[in-house]
């Protein structure tokens, strides 16, 4: 688990004090050892930072060189099936001095070619430069798991594992996108290859790419997808011992490791699952660790990890946030997170990694089995409008919308989805994240709303079109591929990397195992949603293991208290920042808009958190990157 960066192009003198100063700008991804590689002609440039995972020795350094072809390889994250890969490797004649995956990966692409990929299991990204064929590969993990930005200037190339390490490069360069702020304020991140920044792009999960320099030429292709339906129906026993058996498997693979480990434990039944299931085949006690705040059971999951904790006597550890430790570690979450991303839970997650890794160095998580195995109740609502409508046929349900201007009916969560039914699948559903369109307007100015049709937003909307079209699917499997691609990818993982590489902790998910999120993509939906119950399969896999208390008690996901905050340790702090006479985001939004959110909400008339979240947070972001 590391961080690395790299400047390559044809016209370019590389200077090690450079690439150096974009290597520190993420000591904590790599505290144990760093390294940087200049080519002899001074066009190719290599760094990274090291968290030392697997083989611990000296012998893990990187960059990498593969002393018979010249190739040179950074690395971060881990491919846990190395020591198969190897294997296969050894048969092929190749020898080995090191017990890395790093090497593993070197000279898999060294008999695979841009094929290597489909070889690994792992979370990745790979930079690789092959002096024979002059070209820089690149690479990353199929669900996004390892972030990997870029910059393509007129003659270079940069890449880093963080933003701000390619503002190193000439901070000049960067301006702000400003269409994609209607993406933001839409989902509370910004999905897709764009980012907020010009000219800074995400190479997105299940994409490679090869930079050749003497041409000044990208080529980005994918190399892995979600499975497109459904398989025909094979009984619930067989998925039964399908499923468990995969999921052990990538437990199995994700305890491979030379430093110590632990697991975060919330109560539910995704961490839950992964510590009753790695119980089931070890003796040694595992370590867990929780987080929560002090604002009333609603707040605080610890009673059922400490459930979780006793029934397998886990030597477990607690920690519960303060509203000032909070609002105290804002601005710090914003520098950490590189991009304006409004997931208030990854405070929690940055303190219990910090309390964490005093034990630990590699900790398991529940992280994506939702988007896997079909767990928020939203798909259900979707699903159901979506009944209604193949029922009623489109201009009917439309025509019965309009009853959610009922003034009855017209606030209430009814009134919602009633408004929703008048549309169909791609335009009423935006993901999780989903922000009402109706604060926008009143937040946006007159100004700010004529300049949405600018290239940057256009082509953020014709991305999520895409991905609605993407394949054979019926209604459910459309949105679990919306939110694996926009959701989980641009925002729960980028939360996970950045919260626990910020506290040097390596965090790895078993659910977000390529194989078993192609098992569930082949999952017949019965087996997802069952009799109004969600991640039915799962559920129904633990039981006897878990108790029934945790398998079927209400989602609660890391909850954060941020409506009370916003009347009580928030309160002076927000108004203070989004009212300043200095204040950025007020280029694009009405002063009046914004007094309005705060006083309704601290009055305790409506509840605004989100919203009050979203607007704090690119606050923050434009003063730090603006």
């Amino acid at each position: 688990m590391c961080g690395i960066a790299g400047i390559v192009g044809s016209r370019v003198v590389v200077e090690l004090p450079l690439l150096e100063s974009m290597r520190d700008t993420f000591p904590y991804r790599g505290p144990d050892d760093y390294g940087a590689w200049i080519n002899p002609e001074r066009n190719v440039g290599l760094a990274q930072r090291r968290l030392s995972i697997i083989d611990t020795s000296a012998d893990g350094h990187q960059p990498m060189v593969d002393q018979n072809s010249g190739c040179v390889i950074v690395f971060n994250g881990e491919v846990f099936n190395y020591i198969e890969v190897r294997s296969e490797l050894e048969r092929n004649g190749y020898q080995f001095d090191t017990k890395t995956d790093t090497e593993v990966i070197l000279k898999a692409y060294l008999h695979y070619g841009l094929d290597c990929a489909k070889q690994f299991n792992g979370m990745f990204a790979i930079a690789i430069w092959d002096p024979r064929q002059q070209q820089l590969f690149i690479l990353r993990d199929r669900l996004g798991i390892k972030p990997f930005y870029y910059c393509l200037t007129d003659n270079q190339f940069w890449f880093a594992s963080e933003i701000k390490a390619l503002r190193k490069v000439n901070p000049q360069s960067f301006s702000l996108n400003e269409g994609l702020i209607d993406q933001y304020m839409s989902f509370g991140y910004v999905p897709g290859e764009n980012t907020m920044l010009s000219g800074v792009k995400r190479l997105l999960p299940g994409y490679q790419g090869v930079y050749k320099p003497a041409e000044h030429q990208l080529c980005i292709t994918q190399y892995w997808d979600l499975p497109d339906q459904a398989e025909e129906d094979r009984g619930l026993e067989y998925y039964l011992d399908s499923g468990k058996s995969l999921i052990h498997s990538a437990i199995d693979l994700r305890l491979r490791s030379d430093v110590p480990l632990g697991i975060f434990l919330s109560g539910g039944i995704d961490s839950s699952a992964v510590v009753g299931l790695l119980a089931e085949k070890t003796q040694e006690q595992l370590k867990t660790y929780s987080v929560a705040y002090d604002f009333g059971k609603e707040f605080n999951e610890t009673p059922y990890a400490r459930m979780v904790a006793d029934r397998f006597n886990t030597d477990h550890h607690e920690l519960f946030v303060q509203p000032e430790q909070f609002r105290d570690f804002v601005p710090e979450y914003v520098r950490l997170m590189d991009e304006p991303v409004t997931e208030s839970a990854a405070i929690s997650l940055y303190f219990l990694s910090k309390m964490t890794k005093q034990d630990v160095t590699v900790v398991l998580s529940g992280e994506g089995s939702d988007e896997v195995f079909a767990g928020y109740d939203l798909y259900q609502y979707m699903q159901v409008i979506e009944r209604y409508r193949g029922i009623l046929g489109g201009p009917m349900a439309t025509a019965l919308s309009g009853l959610a201007k009922i003034p009855g009916l017209k606030n209430s969560k009814i009134g919602k989805y009633l408004s929703m039914s008048g549309q169909p699948l791609e335009q009423r559903y935006k993901g999780i994240s989903t922000y009402d369109p109706r604060i926008k307007n009143l937040l946006y100015r007159d100004s700010f709303k004529q300049s949405l049709h600018d290239v940057a937003n256009i082509e953020a909307e014709q991305f999520l079109q895409r991905l609605f079209s993407n394949g054979d699917r019926d209604a459910l499997g459309k949105m679990l591929y919306f939110d694996t691609k926009t959701w989980l990818a641009d925002d729960l993982l980028i939360k996970a990397d950045r919260m626990s590489m910020a506290a040097s902790l390596e965090l790895r998910v078993p659910f977000l195992d390529y194989r078993v999120v192609e098992f569930g993509a082949r999952l017949p939906n019965k087996y997802k949603i069952h009799n109004g119950e969600g991640k039915y399969l799962l559920k129904k896999i633990v039981e006897g293991l878990l108790p029934n208390e945790i398998i079927y008690r209400k989602k609660m996901g890391f909850p954060t208290p941020l409506k009370l905050m916003f009347q009580g340790a928030l309160k002076d702090y927000s108004s203070d920042l989004l009212l300043a006479s200095n204040a950025r985001t007020m280029q694009y939004f009405e002063k009046t808009g914004v007094e309005y959110l705060l006083s309704e909400h601290q009055s305790g008339r409506r509840d605004y958190h989100r919203e009050l979240w979203q607007l704090v947070v690119l606050e923050e972001w434009l003063q730090q990157n603006a």
